[in-house]
């Protein structure tokens, strides 16, 4: 894999830059579905379905307080790609401090409650009936790993904004393959169930966690700090906080929905349906991959651009980057809308004896699991309008704009369709939501992306 660095970001041609830097973001981010994919397989075939649903209610609550590490590590890296662009070391370095002072800081924080609390928070997020002990075993485990996971988020992003996407993929592929080794040892061979599935997520973070620590005291990063860079500072932070709340605020509404989804799901069709949802949630996060890849590969290239006043450069990234991430989501489109029943049969416990409890479960998820997936990945090949375009006011810096577009396909418009249209269709009405708010964000952010462009026109002609 060729080598970036920093300044190629702003001479290299936009079409070889965004393969170099979008391939490892596409694999780091296949591996790492595929970790959760595999790992909710292994989970399903040897503890069992409520197994999967129990993973489904713990990981909007440990991915909330992971995802304050990828707030900060997005924030921060936007800030970081600028100032790269802008010849401003020391503010890079300093914004980097700030970033492991405020991970460590606030994720820490946010467990020790978390842990405490833990009978309140996961009937909340859906985990009730058989759900219930399985997903306490899970949750129990896991959040004392989730600092270390949020140091990993924040450390690749900006692993990222120096131009090194390669030392990022390897950073994702480490945990994964280590989580699914561990699964099988301590699920398969120890036979440790929902223990040996949570020591496994636990101990995978560990060794992200070690090889990132590894890349930033090693000579490959170039961003070298003291311990007068960890100390916060109001600008830099205040930078951090308003452009990272946005991955915040993302995250914060995905723990939302997912706490809403459970528990309709559940009132709708019991533990099958909400192992239904944790299938197609697994589903998303897996064949999406590529369009997720593309979009992160775009950011550093058009933070980067844009702080060096190359305005043509960034509209390039932003013209090719759609039209590629867009003709990869019809592809997905067309896999998942032919074969939905292979994708599903793969989560399914079919060795050993299965009880009459189990039986009536696998059969309710084949019958239903299949058409929610169709419905779900209806709008799959214009998404990548609403992700690059919200994704690219986060580049350049525009905190406010990147909130309200990001917030609009899960927060303006999902929201709001999940508690209406359940109550007209059924089950149908939940899986419909997602085209539908998918659709309505991607008008609503081409608009205002549109209109940017034409911005940044004026100013490259004033240039």
């Amino acid at each position: 894999m060729a080598k970036v660095s920093a300044t190629d970001l702003g001479s290299e041609p936009i079409g070889k830059l965004l393969v170099k830097q979008a391939i490892p973001a596409s694999v780091g981010i296949l591996v790492m579905s595929l970790n959760v994919l595999i790992d909710s397989i292994f989970v399903g075939k040897w503890v069992g379905s409520i197994a999967i649903a129990a993973i489904n209610v713990v990981l909007p609550v440990s991915f909330f307080i992971a995802a304050l590490g990828m707030a900060i590590g997005i924030g921060g890296s936007s800030i970081i790609s600028r100032a790269l662009g802008a010849e401003n070391p020391e503010k890079a370095l300093t914004t980097f401090g700030n970033q492991i002072t405020l991970t460590i800081l606030i994720t820490v924080g946010m467990v020790i409650p978390g842990l405490i609390f833990v009978d309140d928070i996961i009937p909340s997020f859906g985990g009730k009936g058989a759900i219930f002990d399985p997903a306490k075993i899970y949750y129990t485990v896991v959040l004392y790993g989730v600092p270390f996971l949020a140091l990993c988020m924040m450390g690749n992003n900006v692993i990222r904004a120096e131009g090194k996407p390669r030392y990022s993929m390897i950073a994702m592929i480490i945990p994964t393959i280590g989580n699914l080794f561990l699964d099988y040892l301590l699920i398969h061979v120890f036979d440790m169930g929902m223990n040996g599935a949570a020591w496994a997520t636990t101990l995978s973070y560990l060794m992200c966690f070690a090889y990132i620590l590894w890349f930033f005291l090693s000579r490959n990063s170039e961003l070298k700090i003291n311990i007068t860079h960890l100390i916060p500072k109001r600008e830099i932070v205040s930078e951090i906080g308003s452009l990272g709340f946005v991955t915040l605020a993302r995250q914060a509404v995905v723990s939302i929905i997912y706490l809403i989804m459970n528990n309709i799901l559940f009132n709708l069709g019991g533990e099958a349906l909400v192992s239904v949802y944790a299938i197609v949630g697994r589903m998303l996060m897996f064949v999406l991959f590529p369009v997720l890849g593309i979009t992160q590969g775009f950011l550093p290239i058009a933070g980067f651009n844009y702080g060096a006043k190359k305005y043509a450069r960034v509209r390039e990234s932003i013209n090719k980057s759609i039209i590629t991430a867009c003709f990869v989501g019809l592809l997905v489109f067309l896999i998942i809308f032919f074969i939905p029943d292979a994708f599903t049969k793969l989560f399914l416990k079919s060795n050993g004896t299965l009880s009459p409890e189990e039986l009536k479960t696998n059969a309710t998820i084949l019958a239903k699991a299949p058409d929610a997936l169709r419905m779900v990945f209806a709008a799959t090949p214009i998404i990548a309008i609403q992700l690059i375009g919200a994704a690219y006011f986060q580049a350049i810096g525009k905190a406010i704009p990147a909130l309200l577009l990001t917030l609009s396909r899960q927060g303006f418009f999902f929201i709001p369709l999940i508690l209406i249209l359940p109550g007209i269709y059924g089950e149908t009405g939940v899986w419909i939501s997602f085209p539908i708010a998918d659709f309505l964000a991607t008008i609503v952010t081409a608009y205002f992306l549109n209109r940017e462009i034409r911005r940044t026109t004026k100013l490259e002609n004033a240039v």
